[in-house]
């Protein structure tokens, strides 16, 4: 239960240092009372060899921005990023940069882009916050936009695994394991060889299955506990990842922020699970839209598709290219329902941190007694993309060596 407050716990420190009047509870003390937080700078100028910021304080409105020489900020990363911002900026228009440095006085346009662009800043920290709040796996998520000013997408929920929509019935697992140690003395198999299929990881938790093959994990019946060698996808995406605006068009991408191991598993692909006919009528109103988000769970029987255009994960912003990082497989924990795997994206090589995410969004792996495996997906690139039984050719933009030139 909960209700609405009409402060925040920021509004109510502002005001207890107005009136000087020391907090426990907020953190208000006599040491920092006349210490406030900045928001961001939107305005600079230089009088005498002195430099003077504009700032807009944490909790207070753009009302009360108050001009302050550079001695009373004591936030030496705000400044940096400024700076970066405004002659990033300047370079832009002029391509060149200014003959004087730090210029003393800026235009209305450019303090137009400073204001939005802190505004934008303050946006995707918050959505940086909402979505790790969110995540229920180890790994970390960052938010990045230093190319333009577009805020975090809209109606757009975080969720941690698939959404079933009315009507679908997962099949659950009834039995599971009762292995001692999954991987050095299987029973019967454990649960791979109990479908008649091999045990999928090595000791350190890599993929040893060539793409096209199920991975079967042991489940909620199994007498192992999660830090079994057989438990890798369920334990969530263990790597620190980011978010971050691409430059050349392709608009949101990921990127690892820290060395990933080759054949180790990285992330899920989730959304709405949904009935092929319902992704048809979908796909003809993101066809209009521009975008589409559909990936089709065609491992043995072409009737679910995920839909993350609303409902997805990190994955959501990862971007297509023809020389992949990342390779799919079809994974099964709790349901055994061949109809409706789990889809897990294992590194097909070492990526190196700063490094970004892709998939084959046209991806077939063909395998003897297995059914091809195709993604639909767009991910925000420019264009559209038609119904699954026709499309418009749309031009790829992954810069891959070998790249097809289009994307379907």
């Amino acid at each position: 239960c909960s209700v609405g407050a009409k402060y925040s716990l920021n509004q109510l420190g502002n005001m207890c240092r107005v009136a000087k009047l020391c907090c426990h509870d907020l953190g208000i003390t006599k040491k920092n009372m006349c210490i406030f937080e900045v928001d961001y700078l939107c305005n600079y100028k230089k009088i005498d060899d002195k430099e003077y910021y504009l700032v807009k304080w944490k909790g207070y409105p753009k009302s009360e921005n108050t001009w302050e020489p550079r001695r009373n900020l004591r936030c030496a990363a705000t400044l940096k990023q400024f700076h970066r911002d405004l002659e990033g900026e300047l370079f832009r228009r002029s391509r060149r940069r200014p003959r004087v440095w730090p210029p003393r006085h800026l235009d209305a346009a450019i303090l137009s882009f400073l204001e939005q662009k802190g505004e934008q800043r303050k946006a995707l920290r918050r959505w940086e916050k909402e979505l790790n709040l969110a995540r229920a796996h180890k790994g970390s998520i960052a938010v990045e936009n230093e190319v333009d000013l577009f805020w975090p997408p809209e109606d757009f929920t975080y969720i941690n695994e698939y959404r079933v929509t009315e009507g679908i019935t997962l099949d659950q697992v009834t039995t599971g394991c009762r292995c001692k140690n999954c991987l050095e003395s299987p029973v019967n198999g454990c649960c791979p060889g109990t479908n008649l299929n091999r045990f999928a990881y090595n000791i350190q938790g890599q993929v040893r299955l060539e793409a096209g093959q199920p991975i079967y994990e042991c489940n909620s019946h199994c007498l192992c506990d999660m830090q079994c060698a057989n438990r890798v996808v369920q334990r969530g995406t263990y790597y620190n990842l980011c978010i971050f605006r691409t430059d050349n068009g392709r608009g949101w991408g990921v990127r690892t922020q820290e060395k990933i191991r080759c054949h180790t598993f990285v992330m899920e692909y989730v959304g709405e699970i949904i009935t092929s006919e319902e992704a048809e009528r979908r796909g003809r109103v993101y066809d209009r839209q521009g975008i589409t988000y559909l990936f089709d769970l065609d491992y043995v029987e072409d009737v679910y598709t995920v839909d993350a255009a609303h409902f997805g994960n990190i994955s959501h912003f990862i971007n297509h290219s023809c020389c992949p990082n990342l390779q799919v497989y079809n994974v099964f924990v709790d349901n055994l329902d061949q109809r409706l795997p789990r889809i897990a994206f294992f590194a097909t090589r070492t990526i190196r941190a700063g490094e970004e995410l892709t998939f084959d969004y046209n991806m077939q792996v063909d395998l003897v007694h297995m059914e091809s495996m195709r993604m639909d997906s767009n991910f925000g690139l420019a264009g559209l993309i038609g119904s699954p039984k026709k499309r418009v050719r749309i031009a790829c933009k992954c810069g891959a060596e070998f790249c097809r030139k289009y994307l379907f």
